[in-house]
C-alpha cells in the first residue's frame, strides 16, 4: 500500500552508539517483517541507503540441523519459506538484494554487517528474539537502528507496565491510534543492489526444494489450507472483506459460520502488516460500524495485549511467572481435586477423549494448522481439566499450541494460553480443580452450530487428505 505517510518517531531507536562509517551497503535484517513492502523497518533502509548513496541488502537468518527456532517443524517452514519466496521476488523488483544465510538471524546479521554502513534490525518481543537483537548490537562496529513495525501501536508508547487487562490497555490505545494508522509510502530505491556478489546459502525462490534441503522436524506436515505470502495474505484479506467480514459483529463467535479472516498465520510471520489490514477494514465497503469495531478489537487490543505480556513479563512462558498469583493460589488450593477422566498427552495429542468436539478442535489443529478462537479457549481449559495438575497442564497446553499451530510460539500463543490459567482474567465463581479461575463447560458448544463444526472439520481434513 502507498501513500504519504511518514515513519513515525516513535517507531525508531538506536540500539547501539557506534559512530557513523564508510560501508558497501546498508543492511536490514529481516526477522519478524517478513514482507516487501508495508514495512517500516525496510522503509527506514532505503532512507538511510538513499541518504548515504548505498544500495540495500536484506539478510534472513534461518536455522535448521536441530537447532531449529523452538519447537518449529516443517509445517512451520513450509510457510515460512513461502513467504521468503514471495518477498524476495517483491524486493527483487524493488532494486534490493536478499541474502540467506544458514545460521541465527544474530550471526547473519554479524556476517553481513561486517561490510554494512549501518544495520536496520525490525522488532520482535520473544527472549530469543530480544537475544539476537542484542548480541547484534554488541558485535556490529556500525550503527545498529530498530524500526518497530509489526504493531499499530509501539509497545512502550501505548503503555510503560504489564498491563492488567484488555479493558486497562483499551483506553491508552483508542487515545493513539488514529496518530499510527496511516498508509506507509513506499520509497524509491536510488541504487540498486547490482554486483554485490554476496551469495545465499539456500535457493527460497522454489519453497518445496528448499525445504526438502533442510534437516528438521518432518512428523508434523505442511498443511494445504493456507499458503504462505505477501500476496496470497493481500488476497486472503481482500476476499474476506468483500464477503464473510459483512457478519463479522454477530457470528465472529461461531467456528462453523466462516465469520474468521484467518490472518493470525500471516501477522505470526510478518507477512502483512497489522496498520494495513486496519486500514483496509476501516475503509471495506462492507460491514458496518460493529463489525469493524470488534475487528479492530482482536487485530489491535488483543493482539497488541499480547505484545505488552511478553514485553514486561519475560517469564511469559513459563507457568510460574505468566500465571497471576492469585489463579496460581486457587488452582493449587484444588489440585488434590478428582480429576476424572485423566488423559494423558498422547490421548490429547490424538484426540482420544470422550467428547467429540474437543476431539475435533484438535482434529482440526493437528490437520490443518488452525482453530477458531472461541474453541481454542474450550480447548485449552480442558487440558487444564483433564491434567494431573495445573503445571502439568500449562505445559501441555503449550506444547500442543506451539508444535500445531501456525501461528504458534508467538505473543498471542502465550498470552492464549496463560488466559487459560488465569491470565488477563477476574475470578469467577468457585467450582473443582478450576478453584476461582474462569470455567468453560458443555454450555460453549450450545452457542453455535457445533454439528456444523463437526461437518466443518471433516471436509477441511478431507482436503488436505
Amino acid at each position: 500500500m502507498a501513500g504519504e505517510g511518514p515513519i513515525e518517531a516513535a517507531r525508531i531507536r538506536a540500539l547501539n552508539q557506534a559512530p557513523p562509517r564508510q560501508g558497501r551497503y546498508v543492511l536490514y535484517l529481516m526477522q519478524q517483517a517478513m514482507r516487501s513492502r508495508d514495512n517500516p523497518a525496510l522503509e527506514h533502509a532505503i532512507d538511510e541507503a538513499n541518504r548515504l548513496g548505498l544500495p540495500v541488502v536484506v539478510g534472513f537468518g534461518l536455522l535448521d540441523g536441530g537447532r531449529t527456532f523452538p519447537e518449529a517443524n516443517a509445517r512451520h517452514y513450509a510457510f515460512l519459506l513461502q513467504g521468503l519466496a514471495a518477498a524476495r521476488a517483491g524486493l527483487e523488483r524493488r532494486g534490493i538484494a536478499f541474502v540467506l544465510r544458514r545460521s541465527t538471524p544474530a550471526a547473519a546479521a554479524l556476517a553481513l554487517g561486517a561490510e554494512a554502513a549501518l544495520a536496520v534490525l525490525d522488532r520482535g518481543y520473544l527472549t530469543v528474539q530480544r537475544a539476537w537483537s542484542a548480541e547484534i548490537a554488541r558485535g556490529l562496529a556500525c550503527p545498529v537502528v530498530q524500526v518497530e513495525g509489526d504493531v499499530v501501536v509501539p509497545v512502550e508508547t501505548a503503555s510503560d507496565k504489564h498491563e492488567f487487562a484488555a479493558r486497562t490497555l483499551r483506553p491508552k490505545l483508542q487515545r493513539l491510534w488514529d496518530s499510527y494508522l496511516a498508509p506507509l509510502r513506499a520509497r524509491r530505491v536510488a541504487h540498486a543492489a547490482d554486483g554485490l556478489a554476496l551469495a545465499s546459502d539456500l535457493d527460497v525462490s522454489d519453497p518445496e526444494a528448499a525445504l526438502a534441503a533442510l534437516t528438521l522436524d518432518r512428523a508434523v506436515r505442511p498443511v494445504r489450507r493456507f499458503r504462505g505470502g505477501e500476496d496470497e495474505a493481500m488476497a486472503r484479506l481482500d476476499a474476506y472483506l468483500a464477503g464473510p467480514f459483512a457478519q463479522y459483529g454477530t457470528v465472529r463467535n461461531r467456528p462453523e459460520a466462516g465469520a474468521a479472516s484467518h490472518m493470525s498465520p500471516y501477522l505470526h510471520f510478518g507477512q502483512i502488516s497489522p496498520v494495513a489490514i486496519a486500514l483496509k477494514v476501516r475503509a471495506a465497503a462492507a460491514g458496518g460500524p460493529e463489525d469493524k469495531a470488534s475487528y479492530l478489537e482482536e487485530l489491535i487490543v488483543r493482539r497488541e495485549l499480547a505484545m505488552n505480556h511478553v514485553h514486561y513479563q519475560p517469564g511469559y512462558d513459563r507457568y510460574e511467572s505468566a500465571v497471576p498469583d492469585w489463579a496460581r493460589r486457587a488452582l493449587a488450593e484444588h489440585a488434590g481435586d478428582r480429576r476424572d477422566p485423566l488423559y494423558d498427552e498422547a490421548a490429547l495429542e490424538e484426540g482420544r477423549t470422550h467428547d467429540r468436539h474437543w476431539n475435533a478442535a484438535m482434529r482440526e489443529m493437528r490437520e490443518t494448522g488452525y482453530m477458531h478462537n472461541h474453541l481454542r479457549m474450550y480447548w485449552g481449559k480442558k487440558i487444564l481439566e483433564w491434567s494431573p495438575s495445573p503445571e502439568e497442564g500449562f505445559r501441555r497446553t503449550l506444547r500442543l499450541n506451539n508444535r500445531y499451530f501456525l501461528d504458534g510460539r508467538d505473543p498471542n500463543s502465550f498470552t492464549n494460553v496463560a488466559w487459560i490459567y488465569g491470565l488477563h482474567d477476574p475470578p469467577w465463581g468457585r467450582r473443582p480443580i478450576f478453584g476461582t479461575v474462569r470455567y468453560l463447560g458443555p454450555n460453549t458448544l450450545r452457542k453455535f452450530d457445533a454439528a456444523g463444526y463437526l461437518r466443518s472439520v471433516e471436509a477441511l481434513c478431507a482436503a488436505e487428505a
